[in-house]
C-alpha cells in the first residue's frame, strides 16, 4: 500500500451526486428540485406577505422530497433531500401559520 502514503497523482476535487460511479439523472434532478423548493419555502417565510409562496413551495417541496428520498441511490442525494425536506417543512408550516395557501386581497 505505498500508494496510500505517497499518491502518485492527486485526484482533483469535484462535487458529484453520483458517488457510486453510475449516472442517476432523474434522482439528481429530484434531489436538486427538493433543495431548491426547500430554500424558496424557507427564505419566503421571512416576509409574512409571501405566505402563499412559502406554503405552496413548502408543500410541493415536501412531497417531491419524500418521493426523492424513496428513490435516491447515493448518500449525497439523500443529504440534499434531508436539507430540502427540513426547509420545505419549516416553510410550509410557517406559510400556513401566516395566512395559508391563498394570497390576501
Amino acid at each position: 500500500m505505498p500508494h496510500v502514503l505517497h499518491p502518485s497523482e492527486r485526484e482533483r476535487f469535484r462535487i458529484t451526486l453520483n458517488t457510486d460511479g453510475h449516472p442517476h439523472p432523474v434522482e439528481n434532478i429530484l434531489a436538486i428540485a427538493t433543495l431548491l423548493l426547500g430554500v424558496v419555502a424557507f427564505v419566503s417565510t421571512f416576509w409574512v406577505a409571501a405566505h402563499a409562496i412559502s406554503a405552496w413551495a413548502g408543500t410541493l417541496g415536501f412531497g417531491v422530497g419524500l418521493y426523492s428520498q424513496y428513490v435516491s441511490e447515493t448518500t449525497p442525494q439523500r443529504s440534499l433531500n434531508v436539507v430540502g425536506l427540513v426547509g420545505s417543512f419549516v416553510g410550509a408550516a410557517l406559510g400556513i401559520a401566516h395566512g395559508g395557501f391563498l394570497p390576501h386581497p
